[in-house]
């Protein structure tokens, strides 16, 4: 069976898609001794290497849903080693990274992966996967602030899509917000909030696409079923 070399390397668990695309044309990669050239495909015996190393067999594909605590970060180098979420993925041996970020004082739903495509078709742009966060926020205006956070927003240049904005609840002081969003930039619903003029006490992302967090408890994971895979790329 033939498939791109690409998409090969990615399924190995070695890097991303992307970055394997980026190997190729480099000259980094070889197919039996030859230097692979973009776009190709290669036999399921062809033997492929990336840097003079021997690609490492396709592992088998996992999919996670962890309910991230806050205190972690998702990067996995992290230069001021801050403990990192796959530390909370205990009996899971393979290689896993996660699928976009929560910085670390969110907490909530966060998907992880091996699978390079998997992951890359989630977070390109034009996926626009919804994204729901309960967020905790205090302000004294708070009816103008719903106002300015449905209306159209600005991020670093960029027109948001109109944001779906419930109010759960009335507290002293603030308010828990249900805030749906279609991008994924940085730190955006904190943002968001700080130009209606809001603070964020707490962000929990509780769905994303058709996924939700459900009842998991903090700190824990699962694998997600194949239906659920499935839903997620459609």
């Amino acid at each position: 069976m033939t498939e791109r070399i690409q998409k090969r390397i990615a399924a190995s668990g070695l890097m991303s898609r992307r970055a394997a695309e980026e190997a190729i044309a480099s000259g980094r990669v070889t197919v039996n001794g030859r230097t692979a050239r973009l776009g190709e495909s290669a036999e399921e015996d062809d033997v492929i290497r990336v840097d003079g190393k021997e690609l490492p067999s396709a592992a088998k594909s996992l999919y996670i849903l962890l309910n991230k605590p806050r205190g972690y970060v998702t990067t996995l180098h992290d230069e001021k080693g801050r403990r990192d979420v796959t530390q909370l993925l205990r009996g899971v041996e393979a290689r896993v990274y996660p699928v976009g970020r929560l910085d670390m004082d969110s907490e909530g739903l966060l998907l992880l992966t091996n699978d390079g495509a998997f992951a890359n078709r989630l977070m390109h742009p034009s996926h626009e996967v919804e994204k729901c966060y309960e967020t905790w926020v205090e302000g004294a205006d708070l009816d103008t602030a719903l106002n300015v956070l449905r209306g159209p927003l600005e991020l670093d240049g960029y027109r948001l899509h109109a944001a779906e904005v419930e109010l759960a609840e009335r507290l002293p002081g603030g308010a828990r917000l249900y805030i749906t969003i279609h991008e994924g930039r940085n730190r955006q619903v904190r943002r968001m909030c700080e130009l209606a003029g809001l603070r964020v006490t707490r962000l929990r992302r509780i769905r994303e696409g058709s996924l939700e967090l459900g009842d998991l408890p903090t700190g824990r994971w699962r694998f997600l079923s194949e239906e659920e895979v499935r839903r997620l790329e459609d």
